[in-house]
Order: C-alpha cells, then sequence, then structure tokens
C-alpha cells in the first residue's frame, strides 16, 4: 500500500516524533511504501529513510538518501516549503525556522502554512501515483491539512497526541475551527487514553466524535528496549554509550536542539560511575514535565542511597530555571529555591506563575533536608538530547525512571518504554500516564503496586522519594523477579508492528477492528 503520513515536525527527540518515525519504520517493515511529510532537515541521515523530497523553485524534486527503511517497503521523507515559519504547540527553539506558539501566529500566518502543506500533500499523491491509506498527526493541523488536500489524498485517520490539544486549541479557541474541519472529515480518531478522549470530546464537541473515537496508544521498540542480561555490566554499557557520543559526527545531526555530544559524553561516564543506584528521566525540559519535583525529592534519594546518581536526558526552555533551582538546593539555599518556585513558568518565559507543590514542599522541608541537599550536590547528571538509541542504553541500565508531568500527558510512552527495560516508572496519577501505569503496576507483586504512580498534590515531592526509596530498597532477587514481569507486560501490550495496523484499520474506517476508548472505570467502553 502507498500510505500517506503527515506530521510537519523532525522525527527524533520528542513523543510525537519518535511517533511517527516508529510508525513509518514499522509500516515499511510490513511491506508498504510510505509517503512522510515533515520538516526534518536532517531526514537524509537517518539510516532508515530512502529518499528525501524538497521542494525547488516550486517542484518537487526527489533524492536518493543513504539509509534504507526495514522490510520489502520503503520510506520517503518529504520537507515542504513552509516559508520559514514553523508553528508551535509549546515555546522552543528550532535552527533555520522562525518557530513560534501557534498563538503568536497571525491568521494570515495560520493560513499560509496550511496552505503550503495542502499544496505540498497533492504533489506527493501525485507523486506516489495515489495514496491507498493516510494519517494525519496532532489535532491542529495535519487534519485540517488532509481535509483540505481532498480526493488528492482520500478517507484518512488522525492521530491526536495530546499537545496540540491542551496547549493550543483548549486555551485558545480561535483554533477550535481548524480542529473541528479536520476531524468531522477523518473516518477515526486515535487517542492514547481515556482521559485524551474525554477531553478531545468535551472540546471539538462534534455529533459522532465519540462514535468514532478509538484507542491508539504509541508503541515501544521491543528491540531497543529490552532487559539487559542478568550478568551484563550496567556501568560498562554505559561507558560505551559515552564512547560513542564522542566519536559522534560533530555535523548537523549531532548538535543543535539540545544537542551536544561532548557534554552528553561527560553527562553519562559520570552516571556510569554510579557506586548506587541510577535513576533516570527522560523528556522535554519545560515547567509542565515536573522535573523541579524530581529535583527536590531527589536529595531525600540520595541520603538513603549513597552513590546514587540521577541524569536528566531532554531540552527545553526551563533548562536552565532548573539548573538555578539545582544549584540552589546544592548550596542548600533554601530560599533562592522558594525563589525559583514563586516565578515558576516565568523561568521559561511566560507570565510569572508559581509552583505550587515544589513550594509547598519546600515551605515545610523533612528535617535535616538543606544538609541531604548540600550532599547531593554534584550527583545529577544533564545530558542534554540524546537519540533514540541513546536513549534506549540509557535506560535499560537504570534502574527507575520518575515521569513526574504535572500536565496531561496523551500517553505515557516514555514509562512504557522504562518498563519494558526492567526499570521502574514512577508516574504522576493523572491522564494517560495514570492508564498506563496502572496497567504496569498489575504486573507486580501487591506490595509493589502502588510505586508506579503518585498523587499530583503537595505531598509530591515525598512521594516520589518514598517510592524510589522502596523500590531501591527491596532484595535483589525480589526486584529483579518484578522487573521481569513490567518487561513481559510492556512487551505483551504495546509493539509497534501493532500500532501499524491500527493506522491502516483506523484510516479505512474499520472501526470494528479498533480498540474500544475505555470506560471511565478503565473497562472498555460499550
Amino acid at each position: 500500500m502507498r500510505v500517506l503520513v503527515f506530521h510537519g515536525y523532525l522525527l527524533r527527540g520528542t513523543g510525537s516524533n519518535v511517533y511517527n518515525a516508529s510508525v513509518a519504520r514499522a509500516l515499511a517493515g510490513l511491506g508498504h511504501d510510505v509517503h512522510l511529510l515533515c520538516q526534518d532537515r536532517e531526514a537524509g541521515s537517518l539510516p532508515w529513510v530512502d529518499a528525501v523530497g524538497r521542494w525547488e523553485g516550486g517542484e518537487l524534486r526527489v533524492e536518493r538518501a543513504a539509509g534504507s527503511s526495514p522490510g520489502a517497503g520503503s520510506i520517503t521523507a518529504y520537507l515542504p516549503d513552509i516559508g520559514g515559519v514553523l508553528p508551535l504547540y509549546v515555546a522552543d527553539e528550532y535552527a533555520g525556522f522562525d518557530a513560534r506558539p501557534f498563538e503568536r501566529l497571525s491568521e494570515a500566518e495560520v493560513e499560509a502554512y496550511i496552505a503550503a502543506n495542502v499544496a505540498a500533500t497533492r504533489d506527493v499523491a501525485v507523486r506516489a501515483g495515489g495514496i491507498d491509506a493516510a494519517l494525519a498527526n496532532h489535532l491542529v493541523m495535519g487534519p485540517a491539512i488532509l481535509a483540505r488536500a481532498g480526493e488528492a489524498v482520500g478517507p484518512f485517520a488522525a492521530k491526536v497526541h495530546g499537545s496540540a490539544l491542551s496547549y493550543t486549541v483548549i486555551p485558545h479557541r480561535r483554533f477550535l475551527p481548524y480542529a473541528r474541519e479536520g476531524i468531522a472529515a477523518a473516518r477515526a480518531v486515535l487517542v492514547g487514553s481515556r482521559h485524551t478522549a474525554e477531553s478531545l470530546w468535551e472540546t471539538v464537541a462534534l455529533d459522532g466524535l465519540p462514535e468514532k473515537t478509538r484507542l491508539g496508544p504509541p508503541g515501544v521498540d521491543v528491540e531497543a528496549f529490552t532487559p539487559l542480561p542478568a550478568a551484563a555490566d550496567r556501568g560498562a554499557v554505559l561507558t560505551d554509550l559515552a564512547a560513542a557520543l564522542e566519536d559522534a559526527d560533530p555535523g548537523a545531526e549531532a548538535t543543535g536542539l539540545g544537542r551536544d555530544p561532548a557534554a552528553a559524553a561527560a553527562a553519562v561516564r559520570s552516571y556510569a560511575a554510579a557506586d548506587g543506584p541510577r535513576v533516570i528521566f527522560v523528556g522535554k525540559l519545560i515547567v509542565s514535565k515536573g522535573c523541579d519535583l524530581l529535583l527536590a525529592a531527589w536529595p531525600l534519594v540520595a541520603a538513603r542511597h549513597p552513590g546514587s546518581r540521577l541524569l536528566m536526558v531532554g531540552f527545553g526552555e526551563y533548562r536552565d530555571g532548573l539548573g538555578r533551582l539545582a544549584a540552589a538546593l546544592g548550596r542548600g539555599d533554601l530560599g533562592d529555591a522558594r525563589e525559583v518556585a514563586r516565578l515558576g513558568w516565568a523561568l521559561e518565559g511566560g507570565e510569572e506563575a508559581p509552583l505550587r507543590f515544589l513550594d509547598a514542599f519546600l515551605a515545610d522541608p523533612p528535617p535535616g533536608y538543606a544538609e541531604a541537599a548540600r550532599k547531593a550536590a554534584g550527583t545529577i547528571d544533564w545530558a542534554g538530547r540524546l537519540e533514540y538509541g541513546e536513549v534506549a542504553a540509557a535506560v535499560r541500565a537504570s534502574d527507575a525512571m520518575v515521569v513526574p508531568s504535572t500536565f496531561p500527558e496523551a500517553f505515557g510512552m516514555v514509562a512504557a518504554e522504562a518498563a519494558a527495560t526492567g526499570a521502574l516508572p514512577v508516574c504522576a496519577d493523572h491522564s494517560g500516564l495514570a492508564e498506563v501505569a496502572g496497567t504496569l503496576a498489575g504486573a507486580l507483586p501487591g506490595p509493589l503496586r502502588d510505586l508506579t504512580a503518585f498523587a499530583l498534590d503537595d505531598d509530591a515531592v515525598a512521594a516520589i522519594a518514598t517510592r524510589l526509596d522502596r523500590w531501591l530498597a527491596i532484595d535483589p532477587a525480589s526486584r529483579s523477579a518484578a522487573r521481569a514481569a513490567l518487561a513481559e507486560t510492556s512487551h505483551a501490550r504495546w509493539s509497534w508492528e501493532g500500532v501499524a495496523r491500527t493506522v491502516l484499520a483506523a484510516s479505512a474506517g474499520e472501526l470494528g477492528r479498533l480498540a474500544a476508548v475505555p470506560g471511565p472505570g478503565g473497562d472498555p467502553a460499550p
């Protein structure tokens, strides 16, 4: 089949980027020809991309790339000429683009962006000789673009990842008509969780939308995210990763978007040298990911488990704010740490808004906390952005991962990936994270089932520390058995090949072949 996938962003780094890259590879592995529209200017350097299409003087030109897609299919990545303006859901910097959140764009800029992508999509469909199945990503603007492309593309499914819904359409209702236009035209709408479905239904409020909404969470690369052999030296695995980072090509693929191979190598080497447990965070360094809660909890964990280290993997506009918080804690300066909590979102470039949960903890810390924070200074390593395979290696060598998001998540993909390696994911108990955490909790022995989730309230910092402490303190045999159970559950429930088949069925409108959105209590909806 000829499958068109509209993404519009990069093919590495964040959740939706990984989703589209993984779906494309899975579809090609199943023997399909994938036509993937994105804005990854280094797409040709990816080992699974066969060809790259660019527009020169308004004409589409396709050139062979150095890579080769898996299986009997093929993958061509297309980079539409959007005039340099790249709309975002969350403020960030993208080299070579005038990258701005949607709400900072004029109506003319939004329409120009859509029109450029509609024209490009039609060109791709003509070049492909027709499209047999199509997927539009993001509530805005992917579905509206494929809807306006019309018969050139034909029937399509929409995948709602969460960011466009939570950060753009809900707070900025001028984008609601675009969402309705696209979703109304889609044959099926895929969501990662019940939480996202309910938010979508309430926001978009289209007749018949619940009936065509189906469960379509991301998957896990079960070859990359798999447990290390019991006898493996995790420190050596990390040392090998650091060496590979040191040897990385300093070209465009190796740098930018928060990536500094030399700094990453140093961070990973430090993490490898841990004399105790290893804990990891993977995600965007933005306020809504709740990294401040983890940084505040870390001194409590380090005090109970000498020699432990924390690795922060990711990039984002809040990196400097988090650095200030970590430095303040490292000095035992709780006053400055509370100032970070007071400024909150202002340190990410937004309006001043306090970090309630962090402030609640720092207002009444446990006895000896300041001293514990001073002693924990230097036990946190900052890797910046790692590529997907590098993340997998770091997670496989970790004992636990914390996913402390304070904002709704469509699905807890990083939590599922951590579990697939046997690392315990400790997740905020809400939205799609709660559904993943609940599934994984069922794989654990009764006394350990509350470790996968913590309540997002004024006790969140202490709750993170307590769960990590309990996991790291159990005897090796019991933890080994629990790790195996987590990995088995994740591998059985989520795979990219299954996600690819879901995409094809959704595009065809074969709703009966797709999983229903769970009911409010977790049972399948009637």
